[in-house]
């Protein structure tokens, strides 16, 4: 209170006064307290501002030219000092608190201030309050802290104030703002909440039909949160083919929400479970369960439907992280679109750890359920791929691959993290050559190696630490032909015939319900900054993967070591 009374400029504070009026003795304050500390503020306030212009410290004798000939603001009852745009402001020309600053310029300085300290800024006296109802500050916050570009005026003549939709609405909702996961089982999901509007909207993201990886995704809305007419937050279930209906939202823990509906009868059709299964098969799929002739595909699609639509929309959310980005990864992190085969399209989040790279899913299926590892690579072992002829084998990649794997074995993990300038060194295997990734450098790595490195000296270090290696083999082309070997089966036969680089990796397979899961060896191929794949041998399979180009707000982790915990529960969740 001290400190909002030295702002106030009215003494060092009201609690003091009370003392000196009860002889040192601090008593209960009544009311009439409260109005004498009031009068005395005024009082207080207008002495100053009646007592002296300028000061005499800043003031120049100036005439209507601007030049000398006027009398100083002390002989003339004050001057009036110049805004910014040249108009005169009221109050007094050397304030000496923030009470002698004219309201216009308070309006100002309190729209700097985050909307959460603006309540305490209210309590430190009545004129503050008074100004903090200034609509202009709240849409200013409003546009600030949660991007809400909508004429916030057109709200306002309905009766809701822009104080109250960031109090009421957006404020209050704040946490649940950003990426989630839902608790599907096995199979996972993604949503995000974002403010879209006047509304707070969680959006269902879908992957794209299968097997079309490189279209863009797809958006179901699952609820909105609103502003009613008593001028309250209510929150509406939009699952569901009837419109909104009711809904409700609960803060079970930090990073931690879930959703109920009230009114699930919204949520059936007329033509009961089949005509249900039939919308959201089109939905899902993009197609009839006539057109699938693949029978164990069929038995997979009716066992997520039946599985996914039990919730009704009642689910429980955990917060995920979008993974941050080092100026030594292979390139920009952050999530993609796969080809899984008889399950269809899946979400997956890569992220860089050192020297490896590791897929996780967002999406999952009764195989590998969402939330575990299905790829990791290891960047300090690239692979250089043999002419177009020999890529044809299927034998001659096995021959490349296991190779490497059976060095892997022999030599225990992969080194923790590449040093530093330094790209992903490693052995192809096979043939006992030593190769260089090829390609350039990282995303966010100028061109010729680390910063301040030249490209003589970058490409000398490289010789130089593939010649401690034991080799002095050239680095491969920045790009090199590709094509996949007969016999490998691919969902999408529309892939590029050129890729960057090619690493040795494995890929997560396991029985249904996550029985006995291994990792098999396989070929990671960069095609470019938002598109690669993986060979998986074992199973002669080809996923295809694409950059998800959403715009993803309130999403980015802290930090690595807040990333890599969440990926940890992420696994743990569906363990």
């Amino acid at each position: 209170m001290a400190v909002c009374a030295r702002l106030c400029g009215v003494g060092q504070s009201r609690r003091c006064r009370r003392r000196q009026r009860h002889g040192g003795q601090d008593q209960p304050v009544s009311d009439s307290d409260v109005d004498m500390d009031d009068e005395e503020d005024e009082r207080i306030v207008g002495q100053k501002q009646a007592a002296g212009g300028c000061g005499g410290l800043d003031c120049q004798a100036a005439g209507p030219s601007g030049g000398p000939g006027d009398v100083c603001c002390e002989h003339a009852g004050g001057c009036r000092p110049q805004g910014l745009l040249g108009r005169a402001i009221t109050g007094p020309p050397n304030p000496q608190s923030l009470l002698d600053l004219p309201p216009e310029l308070l309006v100002e300085i309190f729209s700097l201030l985050p909307g959460t300290a603006l309540p305490t800024v209210a309590l430190v006296c009545k004129q503050f309050k008074q100004i903090l109802n200034t609509e202009t500050i709240w849409r200013r916050r409003c546009a600030a802290e949660f991007g809400v570009n909508e004429d916030l005026r057109k709200m306002e003549v309905g009766g809701v104030s822009s104080r109250d939709f960031y109090v009421k609405l957006l404020h209050p909702y704040k946490s649940v703002l950003g990426l989630w996961q839902p608790d599907i089982g096995p199979y996972g999901g993604l949503l995000n909440v974002v403010v879209e509007g006047l509304f707070v909207v969680g959006w269902m993201y879908l992957p794209p039909h299968d097997p079309r990886v490189e279209d863009p995704m797809r958006r179901r809305p699952l609820f909105r949160i609103t502003m009613s007419e008593d001028r309250k937050a209510s929150v509406e279930c939009m699952y569901g083919h009837k419109g909104p209906h009711k809904g409700d939202i609960q803060t079970v823990k930090k990073d931690e929400f879930s959703t109920k509906c009230n009114q699930t009868d919204h949520h059936r059709m007329p033509g009961g479970r089949q005509e249900e299964f039939r919308t959201w098969l089109e939905e899902e799929w993009g197609r009839t369960l006539e057109d699938i002739f693949h029978e164990h595909t069929q038995e997979l699609i009716l066992m997520k439907f039946i599985y996914t639509s039990q919730y009704d929309n009642c689910l429980t959310y955990r917060r995920i992280y979008l993974p941050p980005l080092l100026p030594t990864d292979l390139l920009r992190p952050g999530l993609f679109k796969g080809t899984y085969g008889s399950h269809g399209l899946e979400i997956v989040m890569l992220s860089f750890h050192g020297a490896s790279a590791r897929a996780t899913k967002l999406t999952g299926d009764p195989n590998v359920p969402a939330g575990q590892l299905t790829l990791e690579v290891d960047l300090s072992r690239p692979v250089v791929l043999p002419d177009l002829e020999r890529q044809r084998s299927i034998e001659e990649l096995s021959r490349l691959v296991l190779g490497v794997h059976a060095e892997v074995q022999r030599e225990g993990p992969a080194p923790a993290a590449c040093p530093a300038g330094e790209g992903p060194l490693g052995v192809t295997g096979g043939n006992g050559a030593v190769g260089v990734a090829s390609g350039g450098p990282p995303e966010g790595v100028p061109e010729g190696g680390a910063a301040g490195e030249s490209s003589s000296e970058a490409s000398g270090g490289a010789e130089a630490s593939g010649a401690s290696r034991g080799s002095s083999a050239p680095s491969p082309p920045e790009s090199q032909p590709f094509i996949l070997p007969l016999g490998v089966m691919a969902r999408n036969e529309v892939y590029p015939r050129t890729c960057k680089k090619c690493f040795y990796g494995t890929g997560q397979i396991a029985g249904h319900g996550f029985t006995s899961p291994e990792r098999t060896p396989g070929l990671f191929v960069l095609f470019d900054k938002d598109r690669f794949g993986f060979i998986w041998l074992e199973l002669k399979s080809f996923s295809m993967y694409s950059r998800l180009t959403d715009r993803l707000g309130h999403a980015h982790s802290p930090d690595m070591e807040c990333f890599e915990a969440m990926l940890r529960n992420m696994q743990s969740w569906t363990s």
